[in-house]
């Protein structure tokens, strides 16, 4: 469309109009993100959703092992497991690893999360040091353990060599102990890398916060819990669920590689009972009985910590 303008010596030009939107209005162009996205929902439902059915369905037969025939069990798995005294001394075992480990490492990592983000002298260094833990297979860290708490380890050679033998023990050996060093393992493990994160997310809060704390006469400690906790509030929470769902699933190894769950049952985890009955004792029916009992008891833990550290999605 053209327009008809008058020049200065009063002669008519055309002018072009400018283009007319080729959207009507109040249109936007359609994305193509839903097709995008195709590919990661299939691999979901195929990879997650999937096992997690699975675990249902399998933990309603009676499986005595991978070749041999199935058949419907319906509860009866159910009834087995919650009879089973070995079942609740995993279960006390799991709760004592949660409620020890779990505080201590999330509490100590703040801690050295924020001194490090204070940016102290040799404190990149501090952070590489940090990440060792992390860089180390488990293999390799449960033979660090096995070096330091066998009865002629570097624990008990220490506790000779400052006159102190007679507390020597077979650490990783005795029903007394043998928890409490795969709990120590634990909080080791995942200490480092769990502070690098608090320091990676404290580097992001003002410095004229603790500054003008620090001026009103508060220092370091309550300037650490009462003016940075609070703005971190929310990270505190997601490390808390990762670090939650890490010892409640994961700690299955350690014990596998340290302790095979004994001795008796003293060491023995939820997550290790799911091993040891599906590929030691041939009962997948009971095991991923096991497996839905430790989901249900992760999603509840999950609940439970958002609701604690006030989470908004």
């Amino acid at each position: 469309m053209t327009t008809l303008t008058t020049t200065p010596d009063g002669s008519a030009a055309p002018r072009s109009a400018p283009p007319a939107s080729l959207a009507p209005a109040g249109r936007r162009p359609r994305q193509g993100g839903t097709v995008l996205a195709v590919p990661a929902l299939v691999w979901y439902l195929v990879f997650m959703v999937g096992p997690l059915l699975a675990i249902f369905v399998i933990a309603a037969l009676h499986w005595p092992g991978m070749l041999q025939p199935v058949s419907f069990a319906g509860l009866d798995n159910a009834r087995v497991v919650l009879d089973d005294p070995v079942f609740w001394d995993a279960v006390r075992n799991t709760a004592v690893q949660l409620a020890v480990a779990l505080p201590v490492m999330i509490v100590c990592a703040f801690m050295l999360g924020y001194y490090v983000a204070q940016r102290p002298p040799g404190h990149r260094v501090v952070r590489y040091l940090l990440f060792i833990p992390g860089l180390i297979s488990t293999p390799a860290k449960a033979m660090v353990f096995y070096a330091a708490l066998s009865p002629d380890g570097l624990l008990n050679g220490g506790l000779e060599s400052i006159g102190l033998g007679s507390l020597a023990d077979a650490w990783l050996a005795s029903p007394s102990t043998a928890l409490a060093c795969l709990i120590a393992l634990d909080i080791w493990a995942g200490i480092g890398f769990t502070a690098v994160l608090f320091a990676a997310r404290l580097g992001s809060v003002p410095d004229e916060l603790g500054e003008a704390a620090q001026l009103d006469g508060a220092g370091h400690w309550r300037t650490m819990w009462s003016v940075h906790f609070p703005v971190v509030r929310d990270y505190v929470g997601v490390v808390t669920m990762l670090q939650f769902l890490w010892t409640l699933f994961g700690s299955a190894q350690h014990v596998l590689l340290l302790t095979q769950g004994g001795p008796g049952t003293s060491s023995t985890t939820l997550s290790f009972l799911v091993y040891q009955k599906a590929f030691i004792a041939a009962d997948l029916g009971y095991s991923q009985t096991v497996g839905v009992l430790l989901f249900l008891a992760g999603l509840v833990g999950l609940l439970t910590i958002r609701r604690v550290f006030r989470q908004n999605y």
